[in-house]
């Protein structure tokens, strides 16, 4: 027979799990991981300042002379290799673990960082792409392996914070490269220790998580038989399924992901968010610049600002949606749409509002401009975790997916603004590209109030075509052999009565069970 296996869907009201557990240090590994992974994927925008004009830094170090062209394809570079291999490492995750992939691609996109001045001075800007072109391949394997890691190790009860928290450790990775970067180009130490500094921590962070990591708690040697016993049940997963899940070679069902209604929203959704995300990041400055008189790239912090109210916000929510969903004051699907509505209907508002500034409103602008992106981490309790809803086995294979859609919004939309805003002092075009956004926002998130879900899906398990396939082998095979028994006692001594009877009883039940 086969073991029959669940996942659950809203949180169990039995849930006895420790506060602090084994499976937090994984958290807190991975959110360490997230930080400085995000450190190394934007310490180039400030260091390339300086790279480029060595005055406003440190002249002890080389200069480069290269034209905003060559620096328009050194920053998008990354971004270039990053949306290659988000599809293809969720099936990696699931086949070798997502602890190796995990260990492996930091490993190597930290040495990857330490190399960056050595190539710079080799090869300049072409090999420099390279290199960042290498780190954004790398860096689209951590988040399918992240997710693939979580599935295994969240409790239903703990997962949109627990996933929240390792996601905010990107926001913290940005804010303290951000406001750090600056002053380490001017020191002593040069643009150059922009890429020594978290490529070396990197690697010290391999090290960490090679002794401590685990792909899941049963591969874990330091956690205890209890917490794994209680993350094993919240998860609807007994021991012997765990084994069998381990050396199954679980297929992914593309057409019915492909038309599934709530694979849909949620991937609507990622991209909604991005691409408001992307054109605030990419717009903003020159918006404030050309059209509020406002220059916010002069100062780092002012820079960082929304990213730090984004990180602390995330911090307070934490806690706030783990209760909410441990007490069961709220369904997981109930759950996931309030907050999906807070991260995604308030910056609707907050973006029509902007759209409507005057020339004389750039500290309101920035105000509202921090507001948009911090409360945009509601989001990371709303769709951000559904893929763990709905196909945890298949958690890493839908996180690439998403997350190749969504990065694919970073390419097009600066690219739809540009076709806009064909004058950067022209209110009324500016407009138009806040009024869009707000509505691509909003729409994503009332349809995925319609159509979302929390519920896992039916094509998370393998097929039952394949399971009765196998039921059916095992019959013959338990056929076959009282048939070869019989044949050896043939050649000796024949069998009693009394052991065809067991034989053929034995067969009979077989038979029964299927």
């Amino acid at each position: 027979m086969v073991t029959n296996r669940r996942c659950s869907v809203e949180a169990n009201s039995k849930f006895s799990g420790k506060v602090i557990g084994y499976r937090h240090l994984q958290c807190l590994l991975l959110f360490i991981g997230f930080c400085l992974i995000f450190a190394t994927r934007v310490n180039i925008s400030i260091a390339i300042v300086a790279m480029m004009d060595s005055k406003a830094a440190n002249t002890a170090f080389p200069e480069y002379t290269w034209s905003e062209q060559t620096k328009s394809h050194i920053l998008s570079s990354f971004f270039c290799g990053y949306i290659l291999l988000q599809i293809p490492a969720g099936a990696w995750a699931c086949r070798f673990g997502g602890h190796l992939l995990l260990l492996l691609c930091i490993s190597i996109n930290s040495l990857l960082a330490l190399l960056t001045p050595l190539g710079v001075s080799i090869g300049d800007w072409p090999l420099l792409c390279v290199l960042r072109f290498s780190q954004g391949l790398l860096q689209g394997i951590i988040f399918p392996s992240i997710a693939t890691i979580l599935s295994k190790w969240a409790p239903v009860e703990e997962r949109s914070a627990m996933q929240t928290f390792i996601y905010s450790g990107g926001q913290l990775g940005i804010v303290l490269m951000l406001a750090a970067s600056g002053k380490l180009c001017s020191s002593s130490l040069g643009w150059p220790s922009t890429f020594y500094i978290p490529g070396a921590l990197g690697l010290l962070w391999s090290v960490i998580l090679f002794i401590f990591g685990a792909s899941t708690p049963r591969d874990c040697k330091h956690i205890s038989a209890e917490e794994r016993a209680m993350i094993e049940k919240s998860l609807g997963h007994d021991s012997k399924a765990v084994e069998e899940e381990r050396d199954m070679k679980h297929s992914v069902p593309w057409r019915r992901i492909f038309t599934s209604k709530h694979f849909l929203v949620t991937l609507l959704n990622h991209c909604a968010n991005d691409w408001c995300f992307w054109t605030l990041l990419t717009q903003m400055p020159s918006y404030i610049k050309s059209v509020l008189g406002k220059d916010i790239n002069s100062n780092a912090l002012i820079s960082a600002l929304p990213y730090l109210s984004m990180f602390s916000l995330s911090l307070i929510l934490c806690p706030i949606a783990s209760w909410l969903e441990k007490s069961e004051t709220m369904k997981a699907t109930v759950s996931r749409k309030v907050f999906n509505t807070i991260g995604l209907w308030i910056p609707s508002v907050t973006l029509v509002s902007l759209s409507y500034l005057q020339q004389d409103q750039g500290n309101l602008a920035i105000g509202l401009l921090t507001i948009t992106v911090a409360v945009s981490t509601h989001v990371h309790f709303g769709y951000a975790v559904n893929h763990l809803d709905l196909a945890p086995n298949l958690a890493g294979t839908l996180l690439g997916i998403f997350n190749c859609g969504a990065n694919m919004m970073g390419v097009i939309a600066p690219i739809f603004v540009g076709y806009i805003v064909t004058e950067t002092r022209n209110v009324h075009q500016w407009r138009v590209v806040f009024l869009l956004t707000a509505a691509f926002t909003f729409t994503g998130n009332l349809l995925f109030l319609i159509f979302g879900t929390a519920k896992v899906q039916a094509w998370n398990e393998r097929p039952r075509a394949v399971i009765e396939a196998e039921q059916l082998e095992e019959l013959v095979n338990s056929v076959q052999k009282p048939n070869e028994l019989a044949e050896d006692a043939e050649a000796g001594a024949p069998k009693n009565d009394a052991e065809k009877s067991v034989a053929e009883k034995s067969v009979a039940e077989k038979v029964i069970m299927l």
